[in-house]
C-alpha cells in the first residue's frame, strides 16, 4: 500500500496524463513528488507557549499580502525566488490575482526560531474591503495577536479604524507596523503621529517597515514571538476544537479549518458536532505550510485542517464546536450571523443549467459562509437563486468566481436591499421588488416603509471636503458631522479629516463608490456599519411592454428620484430591445401612474413597391391593410425580452 501523500500523487498524474504510461515514467514522477512534498512536522513539539496565533489586518492596498510573502520567506516556509521576490503567494484565487486584493482569508503555519527555541507561527491573511469584514472577524477569532499595517504614504483610513476596533472587541494584542517606508511620500513620523492621536497608541511600539525590500521585517518577527500572548489549553482535557473555516474539495468532500482549544486530534479520531449533532470520523489531519501538510495530529492551540467524509456542505457550521464522541463538551460561542446588506437574482442563461448552478452555488458557499441562498423564479428568466451579499464587490467577486471555479454562465440582476414593510397586523421583510406592494393602493393597509440605513465614515484631504458634501447630500445623507485627523500638523501636506454621516443603504450599492473616488481623486476612503432601519418614501417602479409587465426589471426607487430614474431606465430599454412588427410602447410605471415612455417604431415592410401607375387610391388601399394587421398584433402579440437583452441591460448600473 502506497503511503497517502504518494497515493495522492499518482492519483494527480493518473488523472492529468494519457493512459499509456510507463512504469518508469510513473516512478520518476512520483519521485518528483517526493522530492518538492515538505518534511512531516512532528506538531507534539510545539507546546502552547511556542504557538503565537496572529492575524494581518489593514485598509485595502496596504499591503497586508507583500508582508505576508516576506514572513513566509524569512521563516524559510517558502523559497525565495532567483528571479525575484514571491508576490501574493496567499491569494490562491485566480480573482484575487487578477484584482490584486485578498477576498478570502487564508492561514499559513511557519517555523521560526527565537529565543533559543522553534516557534509555531500561525499567520492569517485577513481581506481589507469593508465588504469582507465578517471574513475578518471570522479570522480573528482564532487569533491571540495581530499586525495593525498602515501605510506610510496614505495613513490611517476608513477601514484601518473599523479593524482596530474589530481586533480591540476581541481582546487582541495590537503591534502597529508602517509599512511602504521606503516610497519617497513616505512620511512616518506624520503616520506615527496620526496612529497616537486617532488609537492612542505609543509611537515607540511602531515598527517601520518596507514589506518590498523586506526591510525591518525581521523586527516584526521578534514583536510577534515577544508580544503576543501564547494560546492558552490543556493537553489532557477533552478534545474541543472550534471551526471558523472550510472548503470543499471534490475528492475529500468538506474540509474544515479548526483551532484546538483543549486535547489531541488524531487520524482515525471519531469526532461530533455540536450544532447538527452528527457524527464523524477523521480520514486526515494537518497544517497549512502554506499548503496542506498531513500531520500525526493537532496539539492544544494549533490550528491546522481536518477532512473527516463530509459531504453535504450543509453540515459545516462555522462556528460550530467538534468533540470527541462519547466526551460532551460545552460549546464555544459562535459567531454572530453574517447580515446580508445586498441582494441578486442570479439565473442561468440556459434554463436547463439550473440544477448545475444550484450545485455550483452551494459548493462555492463552502469557502464564502456570508452568502444566503434562496430559490426563486421569474416569467422571464426562468427559475434560478436569490443571493444575499455583504456589498456589491462582494457580489461581483463571488459572480466571477462561480464564472472562474465552475464555468457558470450567468445573468445577476440589478441589486437591491431588504426592505422593511410594517402592516397594521405585521413587519415583513422584503429583498425582492416584485414583493414590493403598492403604497397608494389603501387595500394593502400599508402603515410604514423601512429602508436600511449605514453610519458612513469617509477619510478624505481637505481640499475635497466640499466635494465630499455635496455627493453625501445628493445621495440623501443626514447628521452630517466632520473632524480632523491631523490636529495641530506642521507638514506641508493638506491635513486630513473624517467625514461621518448616515446614508441609505440603497444609495451605496449602485455609483457611490466610484463617484467618491473620482471626485477625491482616489484619495478618499470609505467604510460603513449597520445603522439600523428608517422610515422613507418608498414606491416599487415597474417596466411596462406593450402594456405587460416584466418582473425582472423591478426597481425599489425614493420618490424623490423616482422621474430621473425611469427616464433612463426607459431610455436604455429603447435601446436593446429588438424591433417588433408592430409599435411597442415602454412605458416606466409607479402604482397606476406612468412616469417616462419610449415608443419602439415597428418595422414596416414597404407594401406599395409593386405598384406602378394607377390611382392613388390602390396604395392608400395597401397602407390602411397594413396599418389594421398592425393595430390587431398589437392587441394580441406579446414581447419577449430576449436573454442578450436582459444582459445589456442588467450588467450595467441602473443609475
Amino acid at each position: 500500500m502506497l503511503p497517502g501523500w504518494r497515493h495522492a500523487c499518482l492519483k494527480v498524474l493518473l488523472r492529468r496524463q494519457p493512459v499509456r504510461w510507463s512504469i518508469s515514467r510513473l516512478l520518476s514522477s512520483t519521485a518528483v513528488c517526493l522530492a518538492a512534498t515538505p518534511k512531516s512536522l512532528r506538531m507534539e513539539e510545539f507546546p502552547c507557549e511556542v504557538i503565537r496565533n496572529f492575524s494581518i489586518i489593514a485598509h485595502i492596498d496596504h499591503g497586508k499580502s507583500t508582508l505576508a510573502d516576506r514572513l513566509l520567506e524569512l521563516t524559510g516556509t517558502i523559497e525565495t525566488k532567483s528571479t525575484g521576490l514571491n508576490q501574493q503567494v496567499l491569494d490562491k484565487l485566480k480573482v484575487e490575482r487578477e484584482r490584486g486584493i485578498t477576498v478570502k482569508a487564508q492561514t499559513a503555519s511557519m517555523i521560526h526560531m527565537a529565543n533559543g527555541k522553534q516557534h509555531l507561527l500561525n499567520l492569517i491573511d485577513t481581506p481589507g474591503h469593508v465588504d469582507f469584514a465578517w471574513e475578518v472577524s471570522r479570522s480573528l477569532a482564532a487569533c491571540q495577536g495581530a499586525l495593525l499595517l498602515v501605510d506610510a504614504s496614505q495613513g490611517v483610513q476608513a477601514q484601518s479604524i473599523s479593524v482596530f476596533h474589530i481586533a480591540k472587541e476581541r481582546g487582541l494584542k495590537i503591534i502597529p507596523v508602517l509599512t511602504k517606508i521606503d516610497l519617497p511620500a513616505s512620511q512616518p513620523e506624520r503616520m506615527a503621529a496620526q496612529l497616537q492621536s486617532t488609537f492612542g497608541i505609543d509611537p515607540s511600539e511602531i515598527l517601520h517597515i518596507s514589506a518590498k525590500t523586506g526591510q525591518g521585517v525581521e523586527a516584526v518577527l521578534r514583536a510577534i514571538v515577544d508580544r503576543i500572548p501564547p494560546p492558552s489549553g490543556n493537553i489532557n482535557s477533552p478534545l474541543k476544537a472550534f471551526m471558523f473555516d472550510s472548503l470543499y474539495d471534490r475528492y475529500r468532500g468538506v474540509i474544515s479549518l479548526v483551532s484546538i482549544q483543549d486535547g489531541i486530534i488524531q487520524k482515525g479520531d471519531k469526532i461530533a458536532s455540536c450544532h447538527t449533532r452528527k457524527k464523524y470520523e477523521i480520514t486526515e489531519v494537518g497544517v497549512m505550510h502554506p499548503e496542506e501538510v498531513p500531520t500525526s495530529s493537532l496539539q492544544p492551540g494549533q490550528v491546522g485542517y481536518i477532512a473527516c467524509n463530509m459531504k453535504e456542505s450543509s453540515e459545516a457550521h462555522i462556528g460550530d464546536t467538534l468533540h470527541r464522541v462519547g466526551a460532551l463538551v460545552d460549546p464555544m460561542p459562535g459567531f454572530q450571523p453574517s447580515k446580508a446588506m445586498v441582494y441578486a437574482g442570479v439565473f442561468p442563461v440556459d434554463s436547463n443549467d439550473f440544477i448545475k448552478l444550484e450545485e455550483s452555488i452551494k459548493r462555492l458557499t463552502l469557502t464564502d459562509r456570508s452568502v444566503t441562498i434562496q430559490r426563486e423564479s421569474s416569467t422571464a428568466l426562468g427559475q434560478g437563486c436569490r443571493l444575499g451579499f455583504l456589498g456589491t464587490l462582494h457580489m461581483d467577486v463571488f459572480r466571477q468566481r462561480l464564472e472562474d471555479e465552475y464555468d457558470a454562465n450567468i445573468i445577476i440582476t440589478a441589486p437591491t436591499v431588504p426592505y422593511k414593510i410594517i402592516y397594521k397586523d405585521k413587519t415583513v421583510m422584503i429583498s425582492n421588488p416584485t414583493e414590493f406592494p403598492d403604497t397608494s393602493d389603501t387595500s394593502c393597509k400599508v402603515k410604514q416603509v423601512q429602508e436600511p440605513v449605514v453610519n458612513a465614515s469617509i477619510i478624505v484631504p481637505e481640499e475635497y471636503m466640499g466635494e465630499m458634501m455635496n455627493l453625501c447630500f445628493a445621495h440623501r445623507a443626514e447628521n452630517l458631522d466632520h473632524r480632523y485627523l491631523d490636529s495641530g500638523s506642521t507638514s506641508e501636506a493638506s491635513p486630513r479629516a473624517i467625514l461621518t454621516c448616515t446614508l441609505p443603504l440603497s444609495e451605496i450599492v449602485t455609483d457611490f463608490f466610484d463617484q467618491l473616488k473620482s471626485r477625491s481623486s482616489g484619495y478618499a476612503s470609505f467604510d460603513y456599519e449597520d445603522g439600523g432601519y428608517k422610515a422613507s418614501d418608498l414606491a416599487k417602479m415597474v417596466f411596462l411592454l406593450n402594456g405587460k409587465p416584466v418582473d425582472a426589471l423591478a426597481l425599489i426607487v425614493h420618490r424623490s428620484a423616482q422621474h430621473e430614474v425611469g427616464k433612463k431606465w426607459v431610455k436604455k430599454l429603447h435601446k436593446v430591445i429588438p424591433r417588433q412588427l408592430f409599435e411597442v410602447p415602454i412605458q416606466a410605471a409607479v402604482g397606476k401612474k406612468i412616469i417616462a415612455r419610449e415608443t419602439l417604431s415597428a418595422m414596416r415592410a414597404d407594401v406599395t413597391a409593386g405598384l406602378y401607375g394607377g390611382h392613388y387610391e390602390r396604395k392608400m388601399k395597401h397602407l390602411e391593410n397594413q396599418k389594421e394587421s398592425k393595430r390587431k398584433m398589437k392587441r394580441i402579440g406579446s414581447v419577449d425580452l430576449p436573454q442578450d437583452a436582459f444582459f445589456d441591460i442588467l450588467s450595467t448600473k441602473s443609475n
